[in-house]
């Protein structure tokens, strides 16, 4: 039985976050990176580049 671990990707366009969180939720990267880069630029209330950084740090790189 394999577990689904949330960890960031070789399939980056930065560090390979945005690709991570597609691939632990079956969806296509570039859906997540387009609704990342709307939500950042939309709303006052997400630091975008903050929370990427720290995603980035604290999710391991896959195997």
């Amino acid at each position: 039985m394999t577990t689904m671990r949330l960890e960031r990707t070789h399939d980056k366009v930065i560090g390979g976050v945005c690709g991570g969180i597609a691939k632990y939720f079956g969806w296509d990267a570039a859906i997540v990176r387009l609704l990342y880069v709307v939500l950042s630029i939309a709303s006052v209330g997400f630091p975008g580049m903050l929370v990427y950084l720290i995603l980035w740090i604290a999710m391991p790189e896959e195997y």
